[in-house]
């Protein structure tokens, strides 16, 4: 699959996730070259198009994250040039990044996902509005990836530093109420679930710092669940994916509350690809090393928008779902 053809990696970019994406893009690299692939190395500037036209690239695999590289600005850039790219539509890429929106989709589709509400820097007072929303609640901004700016919030003095803090990365931010429960992170490939990972952290929620190996985190796998109740989780996540027709390697994040409800909490479309990482972790218990993972991804790589259902597109190969029965845990961070 593209044996033959320039594969690009396109990662750094212009988001404040760029070391998180050179880490993706390095192990990606490595990992395609090393399955027989002609790979170059794409650093994302402004310039973008005229590296990408000098160094002959066919198809793109995208290793970005966050803003310019995940919300659909390259995706369309790339529909522009004819150069097949793995991951989501341009449309289902700025919808995913959009945590407002995914919300909105979600609710529409009956999905369950925590109750929000949206304040904008420099209208109106924060703690005003907040009013009844109670604590404890979360605040993050709209379109971020990665946690950066979450924060779990106890009182009204905590509201107004955390609103502060996420609207240093986007004018509008989101509140919502805390669920106290497991989280849990589920890997969809084209559409199938593989497996999901418990993550268990020493924090109160598992953001940027833990997430970057700040503190504890315990991650387990298969998730400490009844089969059925993994079963349901998969089946949650698989649905959540559909509802903003993603496409390629998507994760998506769960809190499963001690009630016995999932609720969704977001959708990430280019979840970082690494051999010590959360995606990997599911797909080796699932059966996929990380190369192999990473050729599945490249073998997704289309473009979208025209005929035939765009340039480039392979056909599709149903993946039966593989849920592991043997638990690892790893005390480690990704």
């Amino acid at each position: 699959m593209w044996i033959g053809r320039r594969i690009g990696v396109l990662m750094g970019g212009l988001s404040s996730e760029r070391d998180v994406s050179l880490a993706s893009g390095d192990a990606v690299a490595k990992a395609l070259t090393e399955r027989g692939h002609e790979v170059v190395k794409i650093f994302v500037d402004h310039d973008l198009d005229l590296v990408l036209r000098a160094e002959r690239v066919e198809v793109a695999f995208l290793a970005l994250h966050g803003r310019y590289g995940e919300d659909g600005c390259v995706q369309g850039l790339l529909e522009m040039m004819g150069i097949p790219y793995t991951g989501s539509t341009v449309l289902a890429s700025a919808l995913a990044m959009d945590k407002l929106k995914t919300k909105e989709l979600l609710r529409q589709h009956n999905l369950p996902t925590p109750a929000h509400y949206v304040y904008r820097r420099g209208h109106g007072n924060a703690v005003e509005q907040h009013r009844s929303f109670g604590f404890p609640a979360v605040v993050k901004p709209r379109a971020e990836g990665s946690s950066l700016g979450v924060s779990r919030v106890a009182d009204e003095d905590e509201l107004v530093e955390a609103i502060e803090r996420a609207a240093n990365f986007d004018d509008d931010v989101l509140v919502e109420r805390y669920i106290e429960g497991v989280e849990m992170h589920v890997a969809v490939l084209r559409g199938q679930a593989l497996g999901a990972i418990e993550v268990a952290s020493r924090g109160a929620i598992y953001d940027y710092a833990a997430r970057r190996g700040h503190g504890t985190v315990t991650l387990v796998i298969p998730p400490r669940l009844s089969p059925e109740r993994l079963r349901g989780v998969l089946t949650v996540a698989e649905r959540a994916a559909a509802a903003l027709e993603t496409d390629g390697l998507v994760e998506v994040d769960l809190i499963l509350s001690s009630r016995g409800n999932e609720f969704v909490l977001e959708v990430d479309t280019l979840p970082q690809l690494s051999a010590q990482g959360l995606m990997a972790k599911v797909a080796f218990a699932a059966g996929l090393d990380f190369a192999t993972l990473v050729d599945e991804v490249l073998a997704g790589a289309s473009l979208h928008i025209g005929g035939a259902q765009g340039r480039g597109r392979l056909r599709r190969h149903e993946r039966d779902r593989v849920v592991p029965t043997q638990r690892v845990e790893h005390p480690e961070h990704h």
